[in-house]
């Protein structure tokens, strides 16, 4: 059960692929037969009707073939998957997902062989009538097994397709009606059924209903026949037989494996004192599991992040080399050669590390308090914007009078921000931080913060001529606006927690807000922000500087007091 080369056409990405593909095809496949049973709802006729179309698509060659592939290359695979993960601690989700795809077949295994292998082998005919007839009235039982399967098959594949879309940027959006159809699927099915059940099961619909003698006599010949149920009983036999076989060798080799590693251990060393004995060949990250440890993996352990990512302490250089996956990762956040991803090491002797993102205890955490989340990486537009000589401003003035100043100033700004389709993130003293492209696209993300810029500088430049006569200096204001790739996500502890965003896009804005300071301006913007929005800046004053973290200098642009508080069209 090992496969090729990583770059092979059997490498793990390769082999998730078709996992992926496999599944996808199982899930079509249930969302139109569970929209089928829907219009039972209609009636029973209008469900076979509609079940044409179906059977039209997957009871041809080419859609059998691509099914009973999919089906046989998703339960290999899974087994496969199950044999190679070294513990089976994990998290509940991925728990759920495999327990719930262990027992689909066995849920399954009798309706299949009653209707479709009965169907191709023998001629019988699957209708609504027959087969809902044979569940609600004849064996209500079997009917009762058949609404669990629908459950289980549904939440399976509704796991399945989440663990696939989460970390898309445009997931969140469309989470909401993913969720609303995710009900209503599965709850319009079997409400079809119970429908048809109720009309099969009424005497008077039992009287108006006329059977063709063709399917009378198929059926009854199906039914009557002793050698049709030996032939099908040999074939139950042997389906169950196969799929308990096959979980069976998959227990027994994972066993003989643990009892071979038990002689094979390496130690996994961690900064609290904790020393986890592990088979070597385990990762790092299966190690933390083993042993109950705390440990990000936000893709569930499959590179596709860096939330696990651990330090070497030690010898680096001795350890497996990292693969192409998880090169990529680690170039992508600049990550020094002394850190690896937990997911994907596996050393091959004792080793020390430290996980670099350790998550709180939750169970330590107050109830009812909002779950911490890592983050999702995603392109935003960033705004610093933080009053000038605040301190000279305040100092001779009553603390409620500063008070006062202050709620003024956060109302403008606070309405600027969500007039201009951004948000709010946070108050610092006399600054402020604001976000933009959480829910659209970076040229308008751009486009809102620069609006946004304006309207606050408008504001301001009210405020400074209404409390001209009171102020020591003139009120003025400084603004800083940049764009790029930003971690956003819910961050804090216990109660005081609230979405933010981090990175060296935040560092890049809030050094631009303290440029507009030095260069005297009201805002400075960067080059992306300016090429992303389209903005005229014809006029306006462009300069190199420098920014700490960063090699080269980046330009930006600086607009003065007297431009800032006017749109920057666009250039066309």
């Amino acid at each position: 059960m090992t496969t090729v080369s990583a770059t092979g056409i059997f490498s793990e990405r390769t082999i998730r692929r078709a996992r992926l593909g496999s599944g996808l095809v199982i899930f079509i496949f249930v969302v139109l037969h569970l929209s089928n049973h829907a219009i039972g709802l209609i009636s029973v006729a209008a469900a076979d009707k509609a079940a044409h179309l179906f059977l039209a698509i997957w009871r041809n060659p080419l859609g059998t073939v691509i099914f009973y592939s999919s089906v046989l290359i998703h339960i290999a695979l899974v087994l496969r998957a199950i044999y190679m993960r070294r513990s089976l601690v994990m998290p509940k989700g991925e728990m759920a997902q495999i327990v719930l795809g262990l027992m689909i077949p066995l849920l399954l295994m009798d309706h299949v062989i009653g209707t479709r292998i009965a169907h191709e082998f023998y001629g019988y005919i699957d209708d609504y009538e027959t087969v809902v007839s044979s569940l609600w009235i004849r064996n209500p039982a079997n009917g009762a097994r058949q609404a669990l399967a629908v459950v289980a098959v549904w939440i399976h594949g509704c796991i399945g397709i989440h663990f696939w879309l989460r970390y898309r940027s445009w997931y969140p959006d469309f989470a909401p009606f993913m969720l609303a159809l995710a009900i209503l699927v599965p709850v319009l099915a079997l409400l079809g059924f119970v429908e048809m059940g109720r009309t099969l099961a009424d005497p008077s619909y039992q009287q108006s209903m006329t059977v063709s003698a063709y399917k009378e006599g198929v059926n009854t010949r199906y039914a009557s026949n002793p050698e049709v149920h030996r032939q099908v009983a040999m074939i139950r036999a042997g389906l169950y037989g196969a799929f308990s076989a096959s979980l069976l060798i998959v227990v027994i080799a994972r066993a003989r494996r643990k009892l071979k590693e038990r002689l094979d251990q390496v130690a996994v060393n961690y900064p609290g004192g904790e020393v986890i004995r592990v088979p070597r060949g385990f990762s790092v990250l299966e190690a933390s599991r083993l042993g109950g440890l705390p440990h990000y993996a936000v893709c569930g352990g499959k590179g596709q992040c860096s939330t696990c990512r651990v330090q070497i302490l030690g010898d680096y250089e001795s350890l497996p080399a990292p693969d192409k996956m998880e090169q990529t990762t680690l170039r992508r956040i600049n990550a020094g050669p002394d850190v690896r991803l937990a997911c994907q090491l596996r050393p091959n002797g004792n080793v020390a590390v430290a996980p670099l993102l350790v998550p709180a205890i939750e169970a330590a955490l107050p109830a009812n308090s909002q779950e911490t989340s890592p983050g999702r990486e995603r392109e935003i537009a960033v705004l610093f914007v933080d009053i000038r000589h605040f301190t000279t401003l305040t100092e001779t003035r009553l603390p409620f009078d500063v008070v006062f100043l202050l709620n003024r100033y956060f109302a403008i700004i606070g309405k600027a921000v969500e007039q201009s389709g951004g948000r709010l993130d946070k108050f610092i003293g006399d600054g402020a931080m604001a976000l933009f492209g959480l829910n659209t696209a970076p040229e308008e993300a751009c486009r809102q913060a620069l609006a946004a810029a304006a309207a606050i500088v408008a504001e301001i430049e009210k405020l400074a001529a209404e409390l001209a006569d009171e102020l020591a200096l003139p009120l003025r204001i400084a603004i800083g606006i940049h764009t790029g790739p930003a971690v956003v996500g819910t961050m804090g502890y216990g109660r005081v927690r609230s979405m933010t965003a981090i990175g060296d896009t935040v560092n890049v804005a809030s050094r631009l807000e303290s440029a507009a300071k030095e260069f005297e301006a009201a805002i400075v913007i960067s080059e992306p922000v300016a090429s992303l929005s389209g903005a005229n800046l014809s006029g306006i004053e462009s300069r190199e500087i420098s920014v700490r973290g960063r090699a080269l200098p980046l330009k930006v642009y600086v607009i003065p007091r007297e431009k800032a508080a006017e749109p920057l069209e666009g250039k066309t």
